[in-house]
């Protein structure tokens, strides 16, 4: 079973989360008696900034404390990780980040921490698949023609990223390496750059995300060929899985929640339990979808596991792959 479906949850245990109740969560053990941080390692406005105030409202009243979203962004995920890690073990500074926990590692040279050593994985939260689109003038239609049309034109096709190392990166650098096509990174600093020249021609295909991308797709300015899931997305059912050409590959935005690694396992048995009841809720699932993500949940093990396999695999592409910031 692929690691991602190990966190595909079941409806019956959410049932009994639910069942729990926002009260008797707060008040066992004391736990919490003060309002608590959420540490979001990136600049306001983004999907993760979007949905962790979402997951923050939802926590705040099964927790029956305010849970307050801050924002340390800078270093790549670094300073707002550094944060979390630093901070006391008492459950009231978490942590919500994606794909960076896993990558930094291998990315930066000379980090101060270890993700798997200094943090304890609460839970997974959410998923979300990217889409790859061309420019509307690239003569390709899906991936097997776009890598088709790649092999024609070695080393002719650019694709935009975010910056080295992101997910978009990793995510054409994975699609390089399991389709031997030649194609050329075009580093931006931003997704916004970056999405304006595929616009525009300058480059000819991206990975991005799906609410990024899909408006400019809508307006026939771009033209998706597929997701990165192991599944099709909720958001764009009728477009096939890159997987549906290539076995086996995925890239997945996700969310995961953290707490410093010394934490006490009843807080961090209580914040699963509030996280995975939270997720449960209409409002907090009709708003994570608005933003491109799926709620997901996981027992602490679970999502352990997943962060592991994660690690494991981008690590080996980084390297292969020779990629580093600094």
């Amino acid at each position: 079973m692929p690691a991602s479906a190990q966190w595909v949850r079941r409806v019956a245990a959410f049932a009994l989360l639910a069942c729990a109740g926002g009260a008797a969560i707060a008040a066992e053990g004391g736990y919490p008696s003060k309002p608590i941080r959420l540490i979001i390692p990136y600049a306001p406005g983004g999907g993760v900034d979007a949905a962790g105030r979402l997951l923050a409202q939802q926590l705040g009243g099964f927790l029956e404390q305010q849970v307050i979203v801050e924002n340390r962004p800078g270093g790549a995920s670094v300073i707002g990780t550094t944060a979390v890690v630093n901070a006391p073990a008492d459950g009231y500074s978490l942590l919500l980040i994606s794909l960076a926990i896993v990558t930094n590692q291998s990315l930066i040279k000379n980090i101060s921490y270890d993700p798997v050593r200094d943090l304890r994985t609460i839970a997974m939260v959410s998923s979300s698949p990217l889409l790859l689109t061309v420019n509307a003038k690239v003569p390709a239609t899906d991936i097997k023609s776009l890598i088709a049309h790649a092999r024609a034109n070695p080393g002719k096709l650019n694709y935009s990223t975010a910056g080295i190392g992101t997910a978009p990166h990793l995510a054409a650098e994975l699609l390089r390496a399991s389709s031997g096509i030649e194609i050329t990174a075009i580093a931006y600093k931003g997704s916004g750059p970056a999405m304006a020249d595929l616009i525009s021609g300058q480059v000819q295909m991206s990975f991005s995300s799906i609410a990024a991308a899909k408006p400019h797709m809508d307006k026939g300015a771009l033209r998706g060929l597929a997701t990165t899931g192991l599944k099709r997305s909720v958001s764009l059912p009728n477009l096939p899985t890159v997987a549906e050409s290539i076995p086996g590959f995925e890239v997945d935005l996700w969310m995961a929640l953290f707490a410093p690694a010394k934490t006490p396992e009843p807080v961090i048995q209580r914040l699963n339990v509030a996280v995975r009841t939270a997720l449960r809720s209409d409002q907090l699932r009709e708003g994570f979808l608005r933003v491109g993500q799926e709620p997901t949940g996981s027992t602490p093990e679970e999502a352990q596991a997943f962060i592991n396999a994660e690690m494991v695999k981008w690590t080996k592409l980084i390297r292969d792959a020779s990629i580093a910031t600094q």
